[in-house]
């Protein structure tokens, strides 16, 4: 016979999606959004009232051939996939009104990794300001890959590499 919870862990029981790179996820509820970020972008967006929430996972390429240019078709392609996820957060929660965005960002040990992940990084906070978002301070480090794990349903960021 199963037993059945009741209370505080019913309600704390949670399902983990793990989110891949160049991908993002949607949840409604208790869920934890977890990925490991290796020259990496993850923006949280959430909507704490509404426990509705996504990850986006976007890579930071460094091209060996290029400078540190971030080329347009990236920036382009970024910006659909971030385009996207805010459209299926708002259709999976219509009735969200105060999204916010944490940041969290693993730069590569490579010289011109910051400057082309800070190309990408503007480029996703001004498109996140465009689209109403209020933005938290980011947070970025170097070093060992992060893991990421976020509960939207609380809007709760934590890292650990």
């Amino acid at each position: 016979m199963l037993a059945r919870r009741e209370g505080i862990q019913q309600r704390m029981e949670s399902r983990d999606i793990h989110v891949a790179p160049d991908r993002f996820e949607i949840t409604r509820g208790e869920a934890l959004l977890i990925t490991e970020l290796h020259s990496a972008l993850a923006v949280c967006v959430y909507d704490a009232a509404e426990e509705a929430g996504a990850l986006l996972h976007l890579r930071c390429i460094l091209r060996t051939s290029k400078p540190a240019d971030v080329t347009d078709t990236t920036l382009a392609t970024e910006l659909l996939l971030l385009d996207r996820c805010l459209e299926a957060l708002r259709e999976a929660a219509p009735a969200a009104r105060h999204l916010q965005a944490r940041i969290v960002v693993h730069l590569a040990d490579a010289a011109q990794a910051r400057p082309a992940c800070e190309t990408v990084l503007a480029l996703v906070k001004h498109y996140l300001e465009d689209a109403g978002v209020a933005l938290l301070p980011e947070d970025i480090a170097s070093g060992p890959a992060r893991t990421l794990r976020f509960r939207p349903s609380m809007g709760w960021v934590h890292t650990r590499t």
